[in-house]
């Protein structure tokens, strides 16, 4: 079975802190897997290394079974950094129609403003520069970005950043819209209420490690709750 996105057995250490130790998990197509853990866990490090940003010390992944190196592997990927800064200078159309040419794709205006309506974002601040957006409009930018690409994989760092709450109400359902069209989807995020409602699979880590992978309800089950958060709380011991 060919895999979208394949983690095997990667190790990364900073000086003496293993930050990373042994994690594998697998992505199939049409699948959301949230990654979930506390802040400073490991998370952004292990995308990094997903993404070739970083070497791992130990382990390899692949993207629909070629290595993550493979130009071809960047390719099917788009990326949302959890800190997302796109150059103050840009008016958000330029930085949409940069953003598509490192895909070799055209800019499609169209299909721009029926992710802005999606997303809650005025189609005529595309025309701003972006050093008088919201951090809220920011985000929802770097969301239109990577839409766009239509690209199988979508890896998003803590995507619901900045968002009130009923643009995380609109980039759940763009995410399950995306789903549906046959991508999958990575994604960290602390807001558990979000990965119980929309992954298919979590992987939780703790303390270097991927302590489970599997679904909400077979996580709930693990570790009995009366919810995703509490049985979080319970699988680390707090």
């Amino acid at each position: 079975m060919v895999f979208v996105l394949e983690v095997k057995e990667i190790e990364k250490k900073f000086k003496k802190s293993q930050v990373l130790n042994n994690i594998s998990f697998c992505i199939s197509q049409g699948e959301v897997f949230g990654l979930v853990g506390l802040n400073g866990i490991g998370k952004t490090t292990l995308i990094k290394i997903i993404l070739n940003l970083l070497l791992q010390d130990k382990g390899e992944v692949t993207i629909f079974s070629n290595p993550n190196a493979d130009l071809k592997s960047k390719s099917l990927i788009a990326y949302l950094p959890e800190k997302f800064n796109p150059s103050p200078f840009l008016k958000g159309r330029e930085f949409l129609e940069l953003s598509m040419g490192y895909y070799g794709l055209d800019y499609n205006l169209q299909e721009a403003e029926i992710l802005c309506n999606q997303l809650g974002l005025k189609f005529e601040a595309l025309d701003r520069r972006i050093s008088n957006y919201s951090k809220g409009m920011g985000q929802k930018l770097g969301l239109i970005s990577v839409f766009l690409t239509r690209a199988p994989l979508l890896i998003l760092d803590e995507p619901m950043s900045g968002l009130d709450p009923s643009a995380r109400i609109a980039l759940k359902k763009k995410l399950i819209s995306y789903k549906a069209e046959g991508n999958s989807i990575f994604f960290s995020s602390h807001i558990l209420a979000d990965i119980e409602e929309i992954c298919d699979k979590i992987g939780v880590i703790h303390e270097g490690g991927l302590i489970f992978e599997g679904s909400s309800k077979e996580f709930i089950s693990k570790y009995p709750a009366n919810s995703l958060e509490e049985s979080f709380l319970s699988a680390i011991n707090l």
